[in-house]
């Protein structure tokens, strides 16, 4: 049965990961994989996450299967989190929320249900975006098509040519957007630019396609969330994929939701079966454990207010390191202008370095970023900041 199969090449990011844990020199430095470190390194639990895993050890009494849909109140406290407590989405009757396995797998039954409503839509992608959108969106059998997104040459935003490329998209069409702290390129749209978009999306009639797995590590939990609240204000309709990987460094727990929006009641009850039976037919049942983590946290004043405060440090933390290794590369033999680095959000930027300054910072001094020159600034410390900067300072005079 199998003979005929080919092997599928590696990711390159895992392929990196990989060559780093290869590597045996002291000095180096993993600036592609996408996960927080701390100052030391670490990917740490957070602290309010392991309180709520103590008193869930005491409150936990079975291990059976959640529903299909997950757990309520892990949906209800992430479409307050989402869209806040008091917006007027979440009495109108319009919005349903399932939890899924991640942000991935809200991705991928999202994209099933937008098939099943809508076979020959195609689904309008930036360049660039997170490298497994594409694959995701495709193998549900979404059809791609691409809109301009950053410019690797100004480091800025090419809104001009994706307000372009959004006026030819279709009524019906799902537009893939970033909510805040773009991955790969750290440029975030501003509230004038979204509220252009939405301006279109009327317009056009296309729905907008939110892929929102940062909030909080851009400029604050509200702050990142201006889009969606707005959209769903605004629009007819609206489809949301979250993730708790980062905010709540739940990576391995699998913790997410996808969320609809519809035009009415109705519509989105006949939305969230197919959701729920496209959940079924793939993993049937969501994981459980970082769902009851983050119910547990955002429903106590106190775990929640610990929380926050963990959250904030991150967010402090990596705009930190973006100002330490701006300034220390900015004076570089060959003129290049690092300034962007400081205006971008969340955890990535790109430094726009050659591929042969990529390939002798890893052979040379042991310092990992992928291709594309995407860095992990959470993967800069206090101890690796002043060899990072020599380093790239040093292929820059090459």
């Amino acid at each position: 049965m199998f003979e005929s199969l080919k092997p599928v090449g590696m990711d390159p990011i895992l392929g990196l990961m990989a060559a780093f844990r290869a590597d045996t020199r002291d000095n180096k430095i993993d600036l592609g994989v996408g996960v927080y470190q701390d100052d030391r390194g670490r990917t740490p639990v957070m602290a309010s996450v392991k309180q709520a895993e103590s008193r869930l050890m005491e409150l936990e009494i079975t291990k059976s299967y959640q529903g299909i849909a997950g757990d309520p109140e892990f949906n209800q406290r992430m479409l307050e989190l989402l869209f806040g407590a008091d917006h007027s989405i979440l009495n109108s009757g319009r919005i349903k929320s399932i939890q899924a396995p991640g942000g991935s797998g809200a991705l991928r039954v999202g994209a099933e249900v937008i098939q099943r409503a809508r076979p020959d839509a195609e689904i309008w992608v930036g360049v660039p975006t997170w490298p497994n959108h594409v694959p995701l969106m495709s193998s549900a059998g979404l059809k791609i098509k691409e809109y301009p997104y950053y410019d690797l040459s100004s480091h800025e935003i090419n809104f001009s040519g994706m307000m372009d490329a959004l006026r030819q998209v279709p009524a019906g069409d799902i537009v893939l957007l970033h909510g805040c702290c773009h991955n790969p390129t750290g440029a975030d749209l501003s509230r004038d630019q979204w509220d252009q978009i939405a301006d279109l999306a009327l317009e056009r009639g296309f729905i907008p396609y939110i892929d929102t797995a940062y909030q909080g590590l851009g400029d604050g939990l509200d702050e990142d969330a201006y889009s969606l609240r707005m959209m769903a204000e605004r629009l007819p309709e609206l489809v949301v994929a979250s993730s708790c990987s980062k905010n709540f460094g739940l990576y391995r727990e699998r913790t997410g939701s996808i969320t609809f929006i519809a035009e009415s009641a109705e519509q989105v009850e006949v939305v969230a079966s197919q959701a729920m039976a496209v959940a079924r037919q793939t993993y049937s049942m969501p994981p459980a454990h970082g769902a009851l983590l983050v119910s547990l946290i955002l429903g106590d004043q106190e775990l929640r207010a610990a929380w926050q405060t963990e959250l904030d440090e991150v967010r402090h933390r990596i705009q930190s390191m973006r100002g330490l290794l701006a300034e220390g590369i900015q004076n570089n033999a060959a003129g290049q202008d690092f300034s962007h680095i400081v205006r971008q959000k969340g955890m990535f930027s790109f430094l726009g370095l050659k591929p042969e300054q990529l390939d002798a910072l890893r052979e040379d001094y042991g310092i990992y970023i992928v291709s594309s020159s995407r860095v992990n600034l959470a993967g800069i410390n206090s101890s690796n900041i002043g060899y990072l900067c020599d380093s790239i300072l040093a292929v820059l005079d090459k």
